[in-house]
């Protein structure tokens, strides 16, 4: 089924040329369904670049999507035209009101600050204390998770001595939760961060369960206890090349970084990176918007408290 987004939105064309289908608003309009409402908060600094990566995930699903853009302040955007900012992206206060089926907030490039510290931290709050009344299910992203974890949970992150870049692979910590359904026992995903979250503490916390984990990486996925908050630590919704521009660009700024892990061939940056990590990236998106989105939402979005109690049945393989 398509992903519906506004008319003219520049990632409409790099999906079509995908034979992803996505469907405008005039034309949605036309149509008697009840699609899923899904607001994405985007935090990273080349927006279209990350609306393009989500988008191509969301429109890989079964399910009919609606797609509203959200910013966190209206500041100039350094590396999006404010023509594409204003068109595009709704302000806070233009959503607050409404429900959301489901929310995605991205990573953004602030892991050597302090999250009291962050220009936006008070409307990120803001946002995160208004999901949990409004939204059936977050689906927080690298950066993101990590100050999700730490305002929702309390958990701390530690700055890692040399940035996390690279494909790793990690396993299941369980294999009893609708949300790895379909996952390998081992699978690949990319990481881009310079800091990390002790996964004990994580295991230890009585409000949160660890999904997958890699012995390199640390944790991957963790899941609330309520099914309402879904923490990726890593970039399921990267493209192949997105580290290599990564890569290339830090180098230009002369900072020196490592060659990202099992990502070129032969560990060789002069060589074509390898992509392993597409079908369990949009697995993952998959299986979120079905059984945590689609199978826990009211159908009607007015009556957030029909979707009480958070629980889905696990199941044994």
């Amino acid at each position: 089924m398509p992903v519906r987004i506004p008319d003219n939105l520049p990632a409409a064309h790099a999906l079509e040329l995908e034979n992803i289908f996505v469907m405008s608003e005039t034309r949605a309009e036309n149509q008697d369904i009840r699609p899923m409402k899904v607001l994405i908060l985007n935090l990273m600094p080349n927006k279209i670049e990350t609306e393009t990566q989500l988008l191509r995930l969301l429109g890989n699903t079964p399910l009919q999507v609606d797609v509203d853009l959200l910013r966190i302040h209206e500041r100039e955007s350094k590396h999006t035209s404010a023509d594409h900012m204003n068109t595009f992206y709704c302000n806070f206060e233009e959503v607050k009101h409404n429900n959301y089926d489901g929310l995605i907030i991205t990573g953004a490039p602030l892991g050597n600050v302090e999250f009291e510290d962050v220009t936006f931290w008070d409307h990120f709050r803001e946002i995160v204390d208004w999901s949990q009344q409004h939204v059936t299910s977050v689906l927080y992203l690298c950066w993101a998770a990590h100050a999700g974890l730490h305002y929702l949970y309390g958990l701390d992150r530690h700055i890692l001595p040399q940035k996390r870049s690279g494909v790793f692979v990690h396993q299941r910590a369980s294999k009893h939760y609708p949300l790895l359904r379909g996952f390998d026992d081992e699978f690949y995903a990319p990481h881009s961060r310079v800091a990390e979250m002790n996964v004990a503490h994580i295991e230890a916390h009585p409000e949160l369960n660890v999904l997958a984990k890699s012995e390199v990486a640390g944790a991957y996925m963790v899941l609330s206890k309520s099914n309402r908050n879904l923490f990726v630590m890593g970039h399921p919704e990267y493209q192949k090349f997105t580290l290599d521009d990564e890569y290339r660009r830090d180098a230009n700024l002369g900072i020196d970084p490592n060659v990202p892990e099992n990502y070129y061939r032969n560990d060789d940056p002069e060589q074509s990176p390898i992509s392993r990590w597409y079908s369990h990236g949009s697995l993952l998106i998959s299986n979120w918007l079905n059984y945590y989105v689609y199978q826990l939402t009211p159908y009607d979005l007015s009556d957030m408290s029909a979707i009480t109690p958070w629980e889905l049945e696990t199941e044994s393989e």
